[in-house]
């Protein structure tokens, strides 16, 4: 969003307020804006706005997939970083999809990092959504969702006839 100054007086200053919405960003971040004006000597100015975006929790990777074929488990995992200098706290709230995935929390570094490691065993027929919502003592982030996505694949033989 950008706000601005319609009316410079010649010689004068104004003011141009760039807004981002930083919700889903981490790292390093360039947003772009042209101004157009009527000084023939600048009529057109590009500001550049940077940033370095810091999460106070980061989540790796930030979505679960088990596509898998039949007859073979699956365990995957999901590491939880505090970026914050004070101790993170995780109490699972709700798990959607209990019924055929399990899961245990891991603790790696007692208030930094946490490992959550998920286990699928495929059943066929099995195509299902689901979320492990966790709760935290971080006002600026007092939930975490990890949405799981299960899919089924039979396995298929290739015959040829002939």
């Amino acid at each position: 969003m950008v706000q601005f100054d319609r009316t410079i007086p010649p010689g004068g200053e104004g003011k141009i307020e760039l807004k981002v919405n930083t919700e889903g960003l981490s790292g390093t971040i360039n947003k772009e804006v042209t101004a157009y004006t009527n000084d023939p000597k600048n009529s057109i100015v590009t500001l550049t706005l940077k940033a370095n975006i810091k999460l106070s929790i980061q989540i790796n990777p930030k979505n679960l997939y088990f596509n898998n074929d039949e007859g073979n488990v699956i365990t995957k995992s999901v590491i939880i970083t505090a970026n914050e200098e004070r101790p993170l706290e995780l109490e699972p709230t709700q798990f959607t999809i209990g019924e055929r995935v399990t899961y245990k929390i891991e603790v790696m570094e007692q208030g930094r990092i946490f490992k959550v490691n998920f286990e699928y065993t495929p059943i066929e027929g099995d195509n299902l959504k689901g979320a492990l919502i966790l709760k935290t003592n971080y006002p600026e982030k007092p939930e975490i969702t990890i949405p799981i996505n299960v899919r089924f694949q039979k396995k298929t033989t290739n015959k040829n006839k002939g």
